[in-house]
């Protein structure tokens, strides 16, 4: 069977997908959320480059959009496999969006009409969407979803304004979940991850103090798409913070109940990185970032470590944060040991930023794929086969193998679509 499944439509899923449909591969990317994109499409630059995350996605998910040999299967999940290597069959649950995606043209005008809003989840929860709505502007495809949870209609069936004012009457209520069998020679799962929830990291503040916020909040503050259209506020007030903290390893590096005892290997990086961009929109608000170790691995990762302290003047503390509590006025005061001086030290902040890891995106599977201790997904052999799982025929790349940068992550998803044409060039003989 000359066809594969690829599970989970971020870069790796894409860049997978696009690999095989170039040589002739039928692919069926399967996405849970109504877009393809995934983490990549909320991050506002990239490191250590500082390039714009959407001018290097938004062709990618074009290219996907439009290959022949890629049939998207979005707001979908996979329910069951079954089968060996070679010959799998799969059954997708399609969601409903309750909208026509034959006659939607996406033009956009339900979502200008539609008179209620909701929490966004693109946004991390820090701004509002429409309840019939595209995940983001550059959304693949571009066919809106109605949040069947929050509409008035499903609530009380006296809303259809959105169907009202489509100009192709594509707007379908009576949409209902479909099953979808297919079958396929093999299947990539490029899940990606989830990030840690530090709701119960009462001692850093979040979820008790509106000015702390996780790394992946700030993203979409600070992205131009964002709630705030680009400018970095103070969620308690709307004021440009003067004095930002960035506290690392949180949830992370840790034996504690509840913890993850690993690396995630980004969140260095990804906080220099808004701590610059901080310094570009703002040079006169002080940055600093509460350290243990600073893993600048990567190829120019170090550099620009360097480029942070040397030219832009963030500081860097060594030292593990001890508590995040009320401060003089609306501040925010942290206590921290500095481990170079030697000494316990507290100071006031504007804004309190929380570098949390990544954790596995699914503990359950459909199969029985065997996981590591970290909760990600088993390959067989990390040096010399690092994207075979532990069931024939059945592949990863990406962060659903563990915590990995933009670049890693290509180049596993590029190795698995090789492994993947290998597997079903054997399975044709």
């Amino acid at each position: 069977m000359k066809s594969v499944l690829v599970v989970g439509g971020g870069i790796a899923g894409m860049q997978t997908s696009l690999d095989m449909a170039d040589q002739g591969i039928k692919v069926f990317l399967v996405e849970k959320n109504p877009s393809i994109g995934g983490r990549m499409s909320q991050l506002d630059k990239t490191f250590p480059t500082l390039d714009c995350s959407s001018c290097i996605l938004t062709p990618v998910m074009v290219d996907v959009g439009r290959h022949e040999n890629i049939e998207l299967m979005t707001y979908s999940e996979v329910k069951s496999i079954s089968g060996t290597e070679g010959k799998f069959s799969v059954t997708i649950r399609k969601k409903p969006r309750y909208v026509n995606m034959e006659k939607c043209t996406g033009c956009g005008v339900c979502v200008e009409k539609c008179p209620y809003k909701t929490d966004s989840e693109f946004d991390m929860s820090m701004g509002k969407r429409k309840v019939i709505y595209f995940d983001f502007p550059q959304a693949i495809p571009l066919v809106p979803t109605i949040d069947a949870k929050s509409c008035k209609f499903f609530e009380s069936g006296k809303c259809k304004v959105c169907q009202k004012h489509c100009p192709t009457e594509a707007i379908d209520f009576e949409q209902k979940e479909e099953l979808l069998d297919l079958n396929v020679g093999t299947i990539i799962y490029t899940t990606g991850f989830n990030l840690y929830d530090p709701s119960n990291e009462h001692d850093y503040g979040y979820a008790l103090h509106d000015d702390v916020i996780t790394n992946m909040e700030f993203e979409r503050l600070i992205s131009s798409t964002g709630p705030n259209e680009g400018h970095l506020k103070r969620p308690s007030n709307g004021e440009v913070p003067k004095k930002v903290g960035i506290i690392l390893c949180v949830g992370s590096r840790s034996q504690l109940e509840g913890h993850n005892w690993y690396c995630s290997r980004f969140c260095c990086m990804i906080s220099i990185k808004q701590a610059i961009l901080i310094k570009d929109h703002y040079p006169e608000t002080e940055v600093s970032i509460f350290y243990m170790d600073i893993r600048a691995f990567g190829k120019g990762f170090e550099e620009f470590y360097e480029r942070a302290k040397y030219e832009y003047g963030i500081n860097f503390i060594k030292g593990k944060v001890g508590k995040v509590s009320n401060g003089n006025g609306n501040l925010l005061n942290i206590r921290y040991e500095n481990v170079i001086k030697n000494k316990i030290v507290e100071d006031e902040f504007d804004m309190i930023v929380l570098a949390v890891g990544a954790e596995t995106s699914n503990k359950e599977y459909p199969v029985p794929l065997k996981l590591s201790d970290d909760g990600f997904i088993a390959v067989r052999n990390i040096h010399m086969d690092p994207v075979t799982t532990s069931i024939d025929g059945i592949l990863v790349a990406g962060s659903s193998e563990g915590p990995k940068d933009i670049p890693d992550t290509v180049t596993q998803a590029s190795a698995a679509a090789i492994r993947a044409s290998i597997i079903l060039k054997e399975a044709i003989k």
